[in-house]
């Protein structure tokens, strides 16, 4: 159903913008008059082109960003306490779409609505748009509806993906005072190297004396960068193409996965950040009601590391042979080993999303102290190395003047 794009004029004289679906401008004008309002301008949304967004060698496929998740979020609990007040589904819609953040959100809902008045499912009307949701919020909806909770499963939704927004936050927070340094450190090196270091050179060059190695080496790599610039530049690009293709490869991209675990520190937030995702959506899902296999195939999208998501799809195919989940987990030898312990007699005791729940509040509480840790290394790794290196330019400038004073 086409979109439609209007301007008028209320009751109270005051001027309203807005959107609205219909077949036709003649039957947007008539819904518009119904609601009391005098139409003085009218047209066809047109749909805005964005580029396609590639995302680990997928592309075309727009996926949820940050921004998109959080609202989806706000909106999914605002849904599910209109639906526990006894507010049908359409019409619960209809109140999201009036109160919708902003016109693309608003238009998703739109069609949803449309294609649940239509008789589809509210699960399989929200996989026609994947810029906002995903296929585990699907399949949390579909258990929703068929198990007759939906307004339940929604609320434990819309805590799944704030968790989860909250989750990736702690780390991305904690980078970006080390990242600010590191930027300023670099450019601050780069000013020294490409202007403050061919003048001093010039001079000494210019008294004709011989200068030591470390000065020579200094005036190479400032000529090089003064010289060479853009070539450099491009360089990096090149490398910085190169990379990217070789982690969107399927085996690039799990030989980088499994380096970064291997990483000291950062390597193990890595591992545990992951770890507190992969049990806050298991347990979410198994709440839900998502049956374990397809709770299973739905996380390991979730865990965004190859090498988690590899053990994950053999846990998944060995419950299909008929054995449970925590020997599989355990053979892979990719979780801890406490985590394939605790599934193990969660399942033993017919409790397995609680036993789920505790594994993800203990590692959330590690991937805060991680956190910590991570940054209390950092901080002083990049103090020293530009200490080192700015004492290197300082030392390369400040021998050939003292060996100008003894001469």
């Amino acid at each position: 159903m086409p979109i439609f794009e209007y301007k008028a004029i209320d009751a109270e004289n005051k001027v309203k913008r807005g959107i609205i679906d219909a077949d036709t401008t003649r039957d947007a004008r008539l819904k518009l008059k119904k609601e009391r309002l005098f139409v003085t301008d009218i047209r066809e949304a047109k749909a805005r082109r964005r580029g396609p967004i590639r995302i680990r060698g997928v592309t075309g496929v727009e996926t949820p960003n940050k921004l998109r998740t959080e609202q989806v979020a706000a909106v999914t609990r605002q849904m599910a306490s209109l639906l526990q007040a006894g507010i049908p589904l359409a019409e619960a819609l209809r109140m999201i779409i009036e109160q919708a953040p902003d016109k693309r959100i608003e238009s998703a809902f739109r069609e949803i609505r449309e294609k649940v008045t239509q008789g589809m499912p509210f699960g399989d009307a929200v996989l026609q748009h994947p810029a906002y949701f995903t296929d585990l919020y699907s399949n949390m909806v579909k258990a929703g509806e068929s198990s007759g909770s939906l307004d339940k499963v929604l609320v434990r939704v819309a805590g799944f993906l704030q968790a989860q927004t909250r989750l990736k936050n702690k780390v991305g927070a904690a980078l970006i005072y080390p990242s600010i340094m590191a930027c300023v450190g670099v450019i601050v090196v780069a000013v020294l190297m490409t202007f403050v270091v061919p003048r001093v050179t010039q001079l000494l060059k210019g008294r004709g004396q011989d200068l030591p190695l470390p000065t020579h080496v200094l005036i190479s790599v400032s000529n090089f960068l003064v010289d060479y610039w853009l070539l450099v530049l491009i360089g990096l690009l090149l490398l910085s193409i190169g990379f990217q293709l070789f982690v969107n490869s399927d085996k690039g991209g799990l030989v980088w996965d499994r380096f970064k675990l291997r990483l000291p520190v950062f390597g193990d937030l890595m591992k545990k950040q992951a770890m507190a995702r992969f049990s806050t959506t298991l347990a979410t899902l198994l709440r839900s009601g998502v049956p374990a296999l397809q709770a299973i195939a739905a996380t390991k999208n979730v865990v965004d590391n190859k090498v988690l998501q590899n053990a994950l799809q053999g846990v998944h195919d060995r419950v299909v042979e008929g054995t449970d989940i925590a020997t599989p987990m355990k053979l892979s030898g990719a979780f801890p080993p406490t985590i394939s312990y605790m599934v193990g007699v969660g399942e033993q005791a017919g409790n397995l999303e609680e036993m789920l729940e505790r594994i993800a509040g203990t590692y959330d509480e590690e991937v805060d102290l991680a956190t910590q840790k991570l940054t209390s290394v950092i901080e002083p790794v990049i103090i020293v190395l530009l200490a080192v290196v700015v004492a290197g330019i300082v030392v390369a400038i400040v021998m050939p003047l003292l060996q100008l004073q003894r001469a």
